[in-house]
């Protein structure tokens, strides 16, 4: 089946190529399109739709998605892409997506990487062939003409991570963290979250959002030993409902089969799967505690000033694979656990005063997210007045 997949994903390397060179000769760059990519989600979300709501109809404006980039796409869907990414002015990512290996990028186009995680955790991109890992890096990183960030201190490992100069990187804030200092919206979704889970109604949620584990994201899995389901109820049940939002990548493994979904059947009012629910941001509003381990998302909790507990229970062993940019200490503004029993305690303890940790944590790592994101970096890719606020 590999050999299969090779061979096929050699085949459409080679057709998008061709699609592209021929195009490029026939079609020209059309001013003030834009086509929005993703092959990890099943429709326009995130950043992308931050950027694509917020442009409006004097932009032309395409997209391509699909839930799963292990899937195949249609030939005129393919066929389609390949000549929307070959005509637009911008091409908008937020992930990797591995056809800019073999795209040719034009005089006039710019390809805006909005990547989906803020802050700046585990190593990817080019940082990571520093460490053990025996992994090949996208090509295609080094075609990228604009990088956003959440903060200017982070800005190098950006850099870094996509091998390109420092100049294409800028801190503009992340778009879908603009709903954060949108008071309308947040109350909409909280509204919208309670209806559709009413077991949320009464009680604190605890959100589980750790990453997943395993080399490259084909391969997503997760110990779920370490979550010993009777446990965690009968301590926590009475005050808390525990929803599980999985990484997209583990999700995906989890709905074909290919890694086993744990049962918490037997626990309906007290255990939900929330991973269905697209947007984790959405969630974060609601949220009361959240544990994760080595996942990004601790950045855009930050700005809903919830409480933290860190469950990095394999510590050593994914340090020394994946590495982070920086100590893991200075990650923290909450308490660690390692082991089941140490995570129950955390929880039902009092918050302490981590005022002064948390201050240091947003000035450095998401210092650009004041709800204005969307319109910098809107203006720093077309160019439009105001650029200047960009960092």
């Amino acid at each position: 089946m590999r050999y299969i997949r090779y061979c096929i994903n050699l085949m459409t390397a080679g057709v998008f190529i061709l699609l592209n060179r021929i195009i490029g000769i026939f079609c020209p760059v059309r001013k003030n399109k834009a086509v929005f990519i993703s092959d990890v989600r099943a429709e326009n979300g995130g950043n992308l739709k931050c950027v694509y709501d917020a442009m409006g109809e004097d932009y032309e404006r395409a997209t391509y998605f699909k839930a799963d980039r292990r899937n195949w796409s249609s030939f005129g869907k393919f066929c389609k892409l390949v000549y929307d990414m070959t005509t637009a002015e911008v091409v908008f990512l937020e992930d990797y997506f591995r056809y800019t290996s073999y795209y040719k990028v034009r005089e006039g186009q710019k390809i805006c990487q909005l990547w989906h995680g803020a802050g700046a955790f585990k190593k990817f991109g080019y940082s990571r062939a520093e460490g053990n890992e025996n992994i090949r890096i996208h090509k295609g990183y080094r075609k990228y003409t604009h990088v956003i960030t959440s903060s200017e201190a982070i800005n190098s490992c950006y850099a870094e991570a996509f091998g390109v100069t420092p100049d294409k990187v800028r801190a503009t804030g992340v778009p879908r963290t603009d709903i954060f200092f949108d008071e309308e919206y947040l109350k909409e979704t909280k509204t919208r979250l309670h209806e559709t889970y009413p077991q949320l109604r009464g009680k604190k949620l605890i959100l589980f959002a750790p990453t997943y584990r395993g080399l490259r994201a084909d391969d997503a899995s997760y110990d779920f030993n370490r979550i010993p389901l009777d446990e965690i109820y009968e301590a926590l049940h009475e005050e808390y409902v525990w929803a599980f939002k999985w990484h997209p990548a583990l999700y995906n493994n989890l709905a074909n089969g290919k890694v086993r979904m744990p049962d918490f059947a037997k626990y309906p009012d007290f255990f939900l799967d929330l991973s269905e629910e697209r947007e984790i941001n959405d969630i974060l509003t609601v949220t009361d505690v959240m544990i994760t381990d080595y996942s990004s998302v601790i950045f855009d909790y930050y700005l809903t000033g919830g409480r933290v507990v860190y469950y990095p229970y394999d510590f050593d062993t994914y340090y020394n694979g994946r590495s982070f940019y920086f100590d893991y200490e200075e990650y923290l503004f909450g308490p660690v656990a390692k082991t089941p029993q140490e995570l129950i305690s955390a929880i039902q303890a009092s918050a302490e005063d981590e005022s002064e940790i948390r201050r240091k944590f947003g000035e450095k790592y998401m210092s650009a997210c004041d709800g204005r994101a969307t319109e910098r970096v809107i203006q720093w890719v077309f160019e439009k007045n105001g650029s200047e606020e960009c960092r």
